[in-house]
């Protein structure tokens, strides 16, 4: 048992030393790479998948590491936690040291002041002790104690003085407040929820919207989100408000860099949200510019295009799609996407040929159309704005898989269908707005443009306003413990044989001894009533040769 205590407290004092807490600091930068460099299932679940699937056997090594969910690992989690432990054991006994330091009093003269970098002597006309009250009332904001003859070192009247204590107090008010940071940003991560949605949006609009697009979208549950993520404490309770897009607009620099996003929305938080939309409240949100709404923010957090197709089937009925595609380039906003149409009830006998008989989109969009390549038929985008759209798509007709209960990507078609033959490619064209083409059942497909959308974010941390505040202490007493110095300040009498009192003082600076010096000839010259040393220069007088004799000797 005693082997096992003694083991025990052996790996505490190793976890708590400084030199552990470095490592582990260490350690969690290093584990923070492979988070930046490869894609995260919190952020991009799509682009995991694909980078799996075009990177075989080493894709599936890396997933089984937990190296596409780098922050919610168990092994960075580990390394997370055991560093806040060893923070929190290096601070607590140095707190409780510094508290007792705090308390004592300042260490006795040395008995050689000589050997301190700083040193003076001189004689004074007073008494031993009207001079160490002198020095005394000199030495204001410093803790000082006097020596007794017995007491000091040299035996002699002494008098010790310290001050930059609030150094020290800073410094473990820095580690206290990273600690709070990784404490908070912990919590926080907790209880945390964090959704996404698209709008499409009629402002932009170069066809037609279809009707059943909406641009309101409301806090209510979490099933609105196009993609929602919480933290496991998260119980599924929103904060209701909901807000209508007005619209989405994006400013370019004439060399296509986007300048800034703006959307005009209105909105309407708890009760207010059943009263007339027209006494909603309007805000400008902008790209860093969220609207907070009590503990809830939303962001604006970028844009693309919702192409619309319309499909004429041979009896005349029609269905009209407006679905976002996936901005692939995101400095001209050539984007990819994917479509899916059912034929209407009653043109085929059963369901199953009507499920044959499904259609299917697939391609790209460009917002502002350049065809180059052979016969000009490879299309990509010159501009992100919206001026002259086209599209290069397959269309494809068989079942969709849409009856299967397995969820697919709204942007792609599930090549699985494609290869077994399920869908067959019936038709490759491109298509200027207002285009269309007849399939050869007599089908048409029409392209009638495009609108634009906006992403937003809806984000709840309750305690990111923590996270603030432990940032600012920390950064602010990081800054006054660089800006405030430990020194100390030694001073020892003794009667003169002549009458009056030889004094000799010496100083120290317990950390770096930049401006030390000067504050300590500053200290001696208040003591002996000497004149500055710029205001002598400077023509305000020069000593005489009585003061030169009797004065101080140095």
């Amino acid at each position: 048992m005693k082997q096992v205590t003694r083991w025990l407290r052996r790996a505490w004092n190793w976890l708590t030393s400084m030199r552990t807490a470095l490592i582990l600091l260490f350690l969690v930068a290093v584990a923070a790479i492979p988070g930046a460099l490869l894609p995260q299932r919190s952020l991009n679940e799509e682009k995991v998948s694909d980078y799996i699937a075009n990177n075989g056997r080493l894709a599936e090594i890396y997933d089984k590491l937990q190296l596409f969910d780098v922050f919610s690992s168990s092994w960075f989690t580990a390394i997370y936690v055991l560093l806040t432990i060893s923070l929190v054991g290096c601070i607590i006994p140095r707190s409780w040291e510094h508290y007792k330091a705090m308390r004592a009093k300042p260490v006795r003269a040395p008995k050689r002041l000589t050997r301190m970098p700083h040193h003076h002597t001189g004689h004074l006309d007073a008494e031993p002790d009207e001079v160490l009250d002198q020095v005394r009332g000199r030495l204001k904001g410093w803790r000082v104690s006097v020596f007794s003859a017995e007491e000091d070192r040299a035996g002699a009247r002494s008098l010790s003085a310290e001050r930059g204590y609030a150094r020290e107090f800073f410094n473990l008010v820095f580690h206290l407040g990273l600690v709070a940071i990784l404490v908070t940003i912990a919590a926080g991560r907790m209880v945390y929820y964090e959704g996404q949605v698209i709008v499409v949006t009629e402002s932009g609009s170069t066809g037609a919207v279809a009707l059943d697009q909406s641009t309101e979208f409301c806090n209510t549950s979490d099933s609105n989100f196009d993609s929602f993520r919480s933290g496991p404490l998260y119980r599924g309770k929103l904060s209701p408000f909901c807000f209508v897009a007005h619209d989405f607009t994006a400013d370019y620099l004439p060399n296509g860099q986007a300048e800034m996003f703006t959307s005009n929305i209105s909105y309407a938080e708890g009760e207010d949200i059943t009263t007339d939309p027209k006494t909603w409240r309007d805000y400008e949100l902008k790209v860093n510019h969220p609207l907070r709404l009590g503990g809830d923010r939303v962001y604006l957090q970028g844009h693309g295009f919702a192409p619309t197709f319309t499909v004429k089937w041979p009896n005349g009925e029609t269905r009209t799609q407006t679905i976002q595609f996936r901005p692939d380039d995101p400095t001209n906003f050539l984007s990819s996407g994917a479509m899916r149409f059912d034929p209407p009830a009653g043109m085929y006998p059963d369901l199953y040929e009507r499920r044959q008989n499904q259609l299917a989109i697939e391609g790209l969009f460009a917002p502002t159309a350049e065809w180059t390549g052979e016969n000009g038929a490879l299309l990509s985008s010159s501009f992100p704005e919206l001026r002259d759209p086209a599209v290069a798509i397959d269309v494809y007709r068989g079942d969709n898989g849409l009856d299967t209960g397995v969820g697919q990507s709204i942007f792609s078609l599930d090549s699985s269908l494609v290869h077994s033959g399920q869908l067959q490619r019936i038709e490759r064209v491109n298509l200027d707005q207002g285009e269309s083409v007849t399939l050869d059942d007599g089908t048409e497909l029409t392209f009638d443009g495009a609108s634009e959308y906006a992403n937003y974010q809806i984000a709840r941390d309750p305690f990111q306003g923590w996270v603030l505040v432990s940032a600012v202490v920390m950064l602010g007493s990081l800054v006054a413990s660089l800006a405030i110095k430990r020194r100390r300040v030694w001073v020892r009498v003794r009667p003169s044989a002549t009458g009056g009192t030889d004094l000799e003082m010496a100083g120290l600076a317990r950390t770096d001894r930049a401006g030390w010096g000067e504050e300590f000839e500053k200290l001696y010259r208040d003591i002996f009533d000497l004149p500055d040393p710029d205001e002598v220069e400077g023509g305000a007088g020069e000593p005489d040769e009585d003061e030169l004799i009797e004065g101080p000797r140095t």
